[in-house]
Parts: structure tokens; sequence; C-alpha cells
């Protein structure tokens, strides 16, 4: 039985997987500066679309042309932004209407709008601090916590899961995994704001070489100065190819790690679980591997994102489903070891 609040937690993750998406395709085709201002375009609400506007828009940032597309990318994802903000703020004044029922969550969706208002001061950042890497990914982060956030907070109102008895080195080994996934998404989201993804063109080597060339301390140098715009990239070929070598070396460990979970899972009679965690595996192998061969094709590239985020649902899912369980199984032991102590104490009378 769905609880109070269930849809609309529903419809703000399917929202939060649009925006996710278009902010993937609005980095991909480089139009994050596509509006030079925030929140709006230019300074008018919407990209300027006549001459005599797009006259005004230039004399007021001579620096960045007016793009037409690209400022329509930027400005289409943030009305998805906002319209999303909105269905965060509506569930969190529901939560707090309905605090006093007791399976009603609050600190989860209070959470969930906390993170939302840091999310547009970064999307804030993103555009006036030009693209700095470090803001880039924490806001590509952010995205992904936020679905994260929602998709937990979307099961918790689905009332669904019954108990079973699962061993706790499991759930650990599925809580290490989920870590190790939100690992491989950052680094992710360095190459993309450091635009490496095509540092390496080939496959299973690197410029021909099991171990090219490599810049780690530019590539990972976190305290690089605020000012240039990175729009296309500052790092060096050794960098870029430091950033990529990482994003490959971590995505073999996160495969191995999630086929040992897909293994345990079938162990412990979880199947689906196990199924849909391989499912999105090789789904996401293939198209990051897709992207090496093909060489960043846009529409491979955006649905690696998807299927980054994917992934991590599955993780989120399959904690949650472990957890849960676990909590239930123990809920009803304890109840069941309380009425066993009313019955001996005589003030239940067993059938």
């Amino acid at each position: 039985m769905h609880k109070p609040g269930y849809r609309l937690a529903l419809f703000a993750t399917l929202l939060t997987v649009v925006v996710v998406l278009l902010g993937a395709y609005t980095r991909l085709t480089h139009a994050g500066l596509g509006c030079p201002d925030w929140p709006g375009c230019y300074g008018f609400l919407g990209v300027p679309m006549s001459e005599h506007k797009q006259a005004i828009a230039e004399a007021r940032f001579p620096e960045a042309p007016v793009e037409v597309a690209k400022g329509w990318y930027e400005m289409i994802h943030r009305y998805f932004a906002g319209a999303l903000g909105l269905v965060i703020l509506a569930i969190a004044a529901l939560s707090v209407r309905r605090r006093a029922e007791p399976t009603q969550p609050l600190k989860l969706p209070l959470a969930i709008l906390a993170l939302v208002i840091l999310q547009g001061a970064f999307g804030m950042w993103t555009v006036t601090l030009q693209l700095w890497p470090q803001v880039v990914t924490a806001h590509l982060l952010g995205g992904f916590a936020t679905l994260s956030l929602l998709t937990l907070l979307t099961l918790r109102l689905s009332g669904r899961f019954a108990p079973l008895q699962l061993p706790g080195r499991l759930r650990t080994l599925a809580a290490a995994c989920l870590l190790l996934v939100i690992g491989q998404i950052t680094l992710g989201g360095w190459v993309s704001s450091n635009y490496a993804a095509v540092a390496c063109v080939d496959l299973p080597t690197c410029h021909g070489e099991w171990w090219p060339a490599m810049d780690f301390g530019k590539g990972f140098h976190l305290t690089q100065h605020i000012g240039p715009n990175y729009l296309g990239g500052q790092l060096d070929s050794d960098a870029r190819t430091a950033i990529h070598m990482s994003h490959r070396i971590g995505a073999l460990l996160v495969t191995l790690a999630l086929l040992a979970l897909a293994w345990q899972l079938r162990i412990a009679k979880l199947p689906r679980l196990a199924g849909l965690l391989l499912l999105a595996l090789a789904v996401q192998v293939g198209l990051g591997i897709s992207n090496v061969i093909f060489h960043l094709p846009l529409l491979v590239a955006v649905a690696h994102n998807a299927g980054g985020a994917a992934l991590l649902l599955v993780m989120v899912l399959i904690n949650y489903r472990l957890r849960a369980v676990s909590a239930a199984a123990r809920e009803a032991s304890g109840l069941a070891g309380r009425r066993t102590t009313l019955v001996s104490n005589g003030l239940v009378q067993g059938r």
C-alpha cells in the first residue's frame, strides 16, 4: 500500500532524470556558457531572438556572442531545474504538514530541499566561474545525489518489501559497492569537466601503450586558480590522459566489485536484483567502450550519463532492499520476542 506523497515523489524522481540528462546534453554540446549570466540569458528571461535583442545582448556581453541554439540548451535545462525545485519544495511542505503521522519521512524531504537549493547555487557558480572544473563536477554530483535521495524517498513511500533473513556481510558488500560507484561517477564528472573523454582513442591500450605518459599532479590539481574560461579545458595532453586512465582503472575495479556483488545476490536467492545489476553494468560498460571506439558521439555520451544514473539507482535500490528487509526482519523478531515474554508471564493467551 503506497503511503501519502508517493506519486509526487515518483514524479520528482522522473523529473530529476530529465534534468540530469538535459545537464549532460548541455555540457556535451559545450553550451554551459550558452548564457553568460544567471538566472537569465544576456539579461533577458529567455534567449534573445530578435536582431534588436541580440544587439543589446552583445553590447552587454561583448566577449560572449549570442549563439541561439546553445542559449536554448542552457535555458531549457534551467527551466526544468526550476520546475524540479518547485516540486521538491511542495514535497518538503507536505512532509512538514504531515509530520505528526508516524510513517511520514521528514528529515529526508528537508535534506533534499536543502540539496536542491545548494544545486541552484552550483548552477550559478558554474556560469559565473566560467565552468571551473571543481564546480562543474560538484554540480554534476549534486544532480546525481538529488536523484538518489528522491529515489530513496520514493522507495520509502512505496510501502513495499517483505522481511527476509540476510547475512550482514552482504549488506556491507553492497554499501562498499555503492561507494565505489559514487567514486567512479565522480571520476566521470572530472573527465567531462576537463574534456578528457577522448584523451585516449584506442582500446585496451592508450596511445598504443599500456601505460602512456601521464601527469597525475596536473590532472588532479584540485586547487587550480579561478579565472580563465574553462570551456574546452585548460590541461595539456598528459594531464588529460591521467584523468582518462584513472577513469578506466576505476571502471575495471567497479566492474569486478559489482560482479562479486551480483554473485552474492544470487547466492542469497535474490536473482532479480542480481540480474538487474548485471544488466545495468553491461549497458554502462558497453556505452563506455563505445565512447572511445566511436570518439564520443553525442547520443552515446548522453546515454553513458544516463547509464551511470541507472547504475547508481540500481545500487540505491539494492542497498535499500537489503537494509529494508533486514530492518523488517529485526522488527518482526522483536515483536515475536515481546509476545513470547508476555505469554510466559501469563499476560497473553496463546492459541
